[in-house]
């Protein structure tokens, strides 16, 4: 399995401090007082303008990342999660309502809009069986996003989600890294 390698720097245009790493890091503080750009050497990761894995998220690939503001974020990267890579089937199912209810879809592949395909309005909650995913709070892969690994999530609200839709949804494929 291939390891990501990303190099975070504490101002932009990759000056000041580094700090790299091949794992997760739920506080950048720790290493770096600020982080305004990345470098990622491999792999792929989600970037997080909150400690915890909260707040807004961005996905970074194999690139450079100059300037973390250019990438559509208001403060600076405070903590990452490595996607690891998945080879082999993808499967999510979505549900209009919070805690698995309201209709519901089986999802095998990307989907550029829900409501043009399903029919559904929204969705509120979702069971990630096999793969990982990116949601798009807009149809075509557009808005703010979330990163969804293999679990069960009843409430994309209490996740910090408040007020959020997610109407598309894209496979994070071994094309990504």
């Amino acid at each position: 399995m291939t390891m990501g390698k990303i190099i975070f720097y504490e101002d932009k245009n990759f000056q000041g401090r580094s700090y790299e790493t091949s794992n997760d890091c739920s506080d950048m503080t720790s290493f770096l007082s600020k982080c305004h750009s990345c470098r990622v050497e491999s792999g792929c990761f989600m970037v997080y303008d909150r400690s915890s894995y909260m707040g807004n998220q961005y996905f970074v690939r194999r690139g450079e990342y100059s300037d973390y503001q250019r990438m559509g974020m208001s403060d600076c990267i405070r903590s990452c999660r490595m996607i690891p890579m998945h080879r082999g089937q993808f499967r999510m199912k979505i549900y209009e309502s919070e805690n698995f209810g309201g209709q519901s879809n089986e999802m095998m592949d990307d989907c550029d809009n829900i409501q043009d395909r399903y029919r559904m309005s929204d969705c509120q909650s979702c069971n990630v069986m096999d793969g990982h995913w990116l949601m798009y709070e807009q149809p075509h892969y557009k808005g703010r996003m979330m990163y969804m690994r293999p679990g069960e999530y009843k409430s994309f609200r209490d996740m910090g989600m408040s007020g959020q839709r997610f109407m598309s949804m894209k496979r994070i494929m071994d094309s990504c890294y």
